[in-house]
């Protein structure tokens, strides 16, 4: 039996599954992108395959126009758009949905190839194809997002923003955990957690990606451009307009509440985050990688917190919403490599 079938390692597969990681990164940040340049609803058809092709000529570019011309999102804030105009939304939102399907294309096809030349550890095909599987989901889940701002609305439901991007984040998060089994193999050892490394660590992990869905619920509520003061909230700690006609119309549609919850927890993650990175620097189990994971958390945490504030302040400008949401997601990267690394020896 080969090595890699005997220890589970496949250099191969994971830098494939990191290349896909990457193109899922990618293709949050020009989500991101795609959700502050209001081009979210230019496409209002889902066409899994035809749909890679543009509108070729006039004809065909009117046609798309005017069936974005009858979404009240046109008839509300974008009358009188012209069709050039046009244009420039419908290529954000093109290029999203094109770069969904490269990043199943680059996923699904090598991994058939891994199978059919027995180069994937065995260990590793179930969670290969539960990502296969989840990655097909989340086409399901962006339009079941897009489609709630075609009808009654101007801009998608934020609930169905956080999930999708929730999902997109999980998925980088996984491919990132695969790809370091993939790249390192079976476990020889194991570490020593009698100091609780390893629930910390997972606890954080979970915790950083509830702020990512928190930051989806700001965003789909336009919470960022309300309050733009720091650290109070238009001069109150706590926004006295924090609460909607409910549970639910408060904790998923008050563009107050949304934006009070993200700071509370950003704060949580902040300081969680530094005292991961003192512990690790003081600690008598992390060693090399894993202790600079420790601090590495700390460092991206406190520049993700700063550039938020930053971004607030100056009333959300494209350059640095995006610059934020990449960074959300490279702190979960790391968050998610610790996690991985501390339950190794």
């Amino acid at each position: 039996m080969t090595s890699f079938l005997r220890d589970g390692r496949s250099r191969p597969v994971a830098m494939w599954l990191i290349c896909t990681a990457l193109l899922v990164f990618a293709m949050v940040v020009i989500g991101g992108a795609t959700r502050l340049t209001g081009s979210g609803l230019s496409i209002t058809e889902w066409k899994p395959v035809t749909g890679v092709i543009p509108p070729l000529g006039e004809a065909a570019w009117r046609k798309a126009f005017a069936l974005y011309q009858a979404t009240p999102q046109y008839r509300q804030v974008n009358v009188g758009m012209t069709l050039s105009q046009f244009h420039t939304i419908y290529w954000w939102e093109w290029s999203h949905r094109l770069l969904g399907r490269l990043v199943g294309v680059v996923f699904a096809v090598p991994f058939v190839a891994f199978l059919v030349m027995r180069r994937m550890p065995p260990r590793l095909i179930w969670r290969c194809a539960i990502l296969l599987v989840l990655g097909g989901l989340q086409g399901l889940v962006g339009w079941w997002m897009v489609e709630s701002g075609l009808e009654d609305r101007i801009s998608v439901a934020p609930e169905r923003l956080a999930i999708h991007l929730g999902l997109a984040l999980f998925l980088f998060s996984a491919l990132v955990w695969t790809a370091m089994e993939a790249w390192s193999g079976l476990a020889r050892g194991r570490a020593n957690v009698a100091d609780g490394w390893r629930p910390v660590s997972l606890v954080f992990l979970a915790l950083v990606w509830f702020q990512c869905l928190l930051g989806a619920l700001v965003a789909g509520n336009k919470a960022g451009l309300i309050d733009n003061d720091w650290p109070l909230m238009n001069g109150w700690f706590f926004p006295p307009d924090y609460a909607g006609a409910g549970f639910w119309a408060t904790v998923a549609h008050s563009a107050p509440a949304v934006q009070f919850d993200h700071r509370m927890v950003a704060y949580a993650v902040v300081i969680a985050a530094v005292g991961i990175a003192g512990a690790g620097l003081n600690s008598r189990v992390l060693m090399g990688q894993s202790r600079g994971l420790a601090l590495a958390v700390g460092i991206a945490a406190v520049l993700q917190a700063a550039l938020g504030v930053i971004t607030l302040v100056t009333l959300v400008p494209l350059p640095l919403a995006m610059l934020h949401q990449a960074g959300a997601a490279i702190l979960l990267g790391i968050a998610t490599a610790l996690a991985w690394r501390v339950r190794r020896a």
